[in-house]
Order: structure tokens, then C-alpha cells, then sequence
């Protein structure tokens, strides 16, 4: 009952009594006995004072040294985005100085992201930059779709899209495209400038250190790069976009014309229509004459098989594969599908149009179509190199 009376006195009185028993017990109480003179109970009620002073002051002190402590983790968290266990432990580390501790982090973080680049990264952004005559798309991929929403990564893959654009095509395989691998940008240099990322770094280095920052596999996976000649125009279209310059799905084409016109608007309104229709349609070649060989006979051998299982006579077979041949052309060849938003029009038929719009005739150059993540785990079992639909 006594500790329960006692605490309901302030801490530092309760503290004091303690003290004040504890004394009594060694015998060197100085005003425990009746004969305690008024000089002796003035001078304990001065001791008590400066007793419950100290206390004070002692207290007061840890409560402002935690508050140092929070305060320091907070700004260490909001210039790293680092998980607070790894920012207190840093700051622990090094007797909580921040600059030490935003070091040690860093050094923590690449060493995670070495460990971490063996994950499969299925996620991500494709981020798209353009100027005239000539766009760019870069893959960067990442674990979960809630880091591909976080400021830091679709910072990082705004510039990475910028810093393609100046990618030479040295191979010259295909006029006007240019696939490339990370290996292609890694080393050049970016500047950056964000908050919480920034100085000039090489490419890799930006990667690991974003991947150090987020606790997952980040990777610059591929790109491609179009232009086209200066009557031309470049479209492009993203789908799901979160943001300007970004999206999961990309559709891309150049549109050429013979001679210079002055009614670009309307070239660029067809382009834009167009690169939608690439990510709806999923063309696949440009023209019936740009289907490969191997897809063809490939093609042609699964639909005589399904034809043969009708039962029906050799010449009725040839004219059922002749016409589900035509179904397939019209399904996978850009120039032989109808608008997606109006299927009475085909695409030639919107070419025709607009090549009497602006009075030249108008074709499509090059377009391809990408999508995050496609590819990936076919690739990750057969180590075989994913598919971009481009022309020819």
C-alpha cells in the first residue's frame, strides 16, 4: 500500500524519499531525530531542492538528447529513403553524425544491390523522350510495381530516356531503328538532380544506388532509339501512363512523306492515332511481304493440320488454309489490319487519306511496340533474346 500511496507523488520527490530512507538506514540521517534544530530542517529543505533540481535537469536532458535522435533519423530518412532500422543503425555506428552515417549507408546499400542483381525484376517503367525527328525509349525494370511508383525510380528513368537519345547506331542494321542493351549506356555519364539523388555519376553507378536506396534488383534493361528523315515526323503513344514521358506499354512509328509539306499537324494527329493502334493491335510486321519465311511455313503447317482434321478434300483444304492465311496476315501485318477505333477503315485506307491531306504521298518508315517485363521469364528458362515488333 505504501509504494502505491508513493506513486502518486511526482518522481522526483519519490526518488528523493528513497534516497532519504536509503540514508536513514546507514545512520547518517541529518534530520531523522526529534532535536532536529530549525538551521538543520532550513538546510534539508535547501538539499531537497537542489535534489529535485538535478532530477530535473537530468531528465530534461535525455528527453532533448532523444528528440536530437529523432530529428536526425528523420532527416537521414528523408535524404536516403532508406529503411529506418538501416538509417538508426548507421547513425548508432557512427556516434550519430549524419554525413558518416549517410557514407556508411551508401556503402551498405551497393552491397545489398550486388547481392540483390540475381532477382528476377518483372516490374517497372518504360520512359520515352523525344525531340524533333527523333524519339527514345528505355526498359528499366525493378521487383514490384510499389517501387515503380516512387518519385526516385521514375526520376531515374526520365533521364535515362534523355541520355538515349544521344545513342549512336553504329551497326546500321535497320535505317532509322536502333535496339541497344544496357551495355550501350552504363558507362556514359548522367547529372543528376533530385533531392535525394544527385552529382554526376555513370549510369550503373545511378542504378545501384537508386537499387540501395528502394531494397530491390533494379535494371536498365533495353531501349530503342527511331528517327526520321526531316519530312518525316516521329509519334509515339504510352499506355498506362502515371505520368508525362512514362507508361507500361509503348507504341512508336515514324511517318514519311516524299516532299516537304507545310500541314505537319496533320501528320502528327495520324502519328499519334497510329501509335495507339500499335499498342491495341499488336502488329507484328509491316507488310505481307516482311513476314519471315520461318513464320510462314510455320503458319501455314499449323493451319493445314487443323484443316486436314475437317475431313474434307485436299482442294477444299488449300482453300481453307489460303483464307485462315489471310485471317493471320490481317491479324499480325500492320498494313493489313483495320482501325482499332473504326474497323470499317483500314490502315492503308487512313494513309491514302492524309497522303491527300497534306498533298504528298505518306508511308509508315519504321514502328515498334514494347512492353514492361515481356520476354522476361521466357528468358530467365531459355536465356533466349525477347521479341520487339519493328518494321522492316
Amino acid at each position: 500500500m505504501a509504494f502505491f500511496k508513493n506513486a502518486k507523488q511526482p518522481l522526483g520527490i519519490f526518488l528523493y524519499n528513497i534516497r532519504l530512507s536509503t540514508c536513514s538506514r546507514h545512520g547518517y540521517s541529518t534530520w531523522a531525530t526529534k532535536g532536529t534544530s530549525f538551521a538543520q530542517s532550513t538546510d534539508t529543505k535547501a538539499s531537497k531542492t537542489a535534489y529535485l533540481y538535478w532530477v530535473s535537469r537530468r531528465f530534461n536532458s535525455q528527453a532533448a538528447s532523444s528528440a536530437e535522435q529523432m530529428s536526425l533519423i528523420k532527416q537521414l530518412r528523408e535524404r536516403t529513403s532508406a529503411p529506418i532500422k538501416d538509417v538508426k543503425a548507421s547513425l548508432v555506428d557512427c556516434n550519430w553524425d549524419i554525413e558518416a552515417a549517410q557514407k556508411e549507408l551508401r556503402k551498405r546499400g551497393k552491397v545489398l544491390a550486388m547481392k540483390k542483381s540475381s532477382r528476377t525484376a518483372t516490374e517497372g517503367l518504360l520512359a520515352l523522350a523525344q525531340n524533333e525527328g527523333k524519339a527514345a525509349v528505355i526498359e528499366l525494370n525493378c521487383e514490384t510495381d510499389f517501387v515503380a511508383r516512387n518519385e526516385i525510380f521514375e526520376y531515374l528513368a526520365l533521364a535515362l530516356a534523355k541520355k538515349a537519345l544521344f545513342v549512336q547506331n553504329s551497326s546500321q542494321q535497320i535505317p532509322g531503328v536502333f535496339s541497344f542493351g544496357p551495355e550501350c549506356l552504363e558507362d556514359l555519364k548522367l547529372n543528376l538532380d533530385h533531392p535525394k539523388i544527385s552529382g554526376e555519376t555513370t549510369i550503373q553507378n545511378a542504378v545501384t544506388e537508386v537499387a540501395a536506396m528502394m531494397g530491390e534488383n533494379i535494371k536498365l534493361r533495353r531501349g530503342v532509339v527511331m528517327s526520321t528523315s526531316s519530312h518525316g515526323v516521329v509519334s509515339a503513344y504510352l499506355h498506362r501512363c502515371p505520368r508525362p514521358g512514362l507508361g507500361r506499354i509503348a507504341g512508336i512509328l515514324s511517318l514519311e512523306v516524299e516532299n516537304e509539306i507545310s500541314q505537319l499537324d496533320a501528320l502528327q494527329k495520324v502519328g499519334s492515332e497510329l501509335a495507339m493502334h500499335i499498342v491495341a493491335a499488336k502488329p507484328l510486321f509491316l507488310t505481307k511481304e516482311g513476314v519471315t519465311s520461318d513464320v510462314l511455313n510455320n503458319e501455314r503447317k499449323i493451319l493445314k493440320s487443323q484443316a486436314i482434321s475437317t475431313g474434307k478434300s485436299l482442294m477444299a483444304i488449300e482453300k481453307m488454309v489460303d483464307g485462315r492465311l489471310r485471317k493471320y496476315f490481317e491479324e499480325v501485318v500492320f498494313m493489313e489490319q483495320k482501325y482499332f477505333l473504326n474497323d470499317s477503315l483500314s490502315i492503308k485506307t487512313i494513309l491514302d487519306n492524309v497522303s491527300k491531306e497534306v498533298g504528298s504521298p505518306v508511308k509508315i518508315g519504321n514502328f515498334f511496340r514494347m512492353e514492361v517485363g515481356e520476354g522476361i521469364q521466357s528468358q530467365e528458362a531459355s536465356r533466349s533474346a525477347e521479341p520487339v515488333a519493328q518494321a522492316v
